[in-house]
């Protein structure tokens, strides 16, 4: 090793080139970006849950308004465009009572012992 200096520049020059983008590490732009695009999607998803903005806001609360706002308002437009039905939530109801839930179901005739009878 003749020039210790010269391969000590090369090698630092060739990491320096190799950069952030190998190591994962996101510069503070690509961070608002990401956070910003995250609220947008919050935002669409929320208005095609039927959610209002508020609950949106609400439930979410280190998301971005302005960008959660942003998303939900072009998930409304999308929505109005193509005639798109939003789909609500369905959450699980605890100790639901069952005779509520039940359709009106004739009862069957063989379980009541009033089965088909011959006069």
């Amino acid at each position: 090793m003749r020039h210790p200096v010269i391969t000590l520049c090369l090698v630092s020059a060739a990491s320096l080139l190799a950069g952030c983008e190998a190591l994962g590490i996101e510069t503070a732009t690509q961070i608002a970006a990401k956070k910003e695009a995250e609220a947008k999607a919050i935002g669409s998803a929320c208005r095609h849950a039927v959610r209002s903005i508020e609950d949106c806001f609400e439930g979410n609360p280190r998301a971005g308004k302005a960008a959660v706002f942003a998303g939900w308002r072009e998930m409304d437009e999308y929505m109005r465009e193509n005639a798109i039905v939003g789909m609500p939530a369905v959450s699980p109801t605890s100790g639901s009572d069952p005779s509520s839930t039940q359709e009106s179901v004739s009862p069957d005739p063989s379980k009541t012992g009033q089965g088909s009878r011959s006069s």
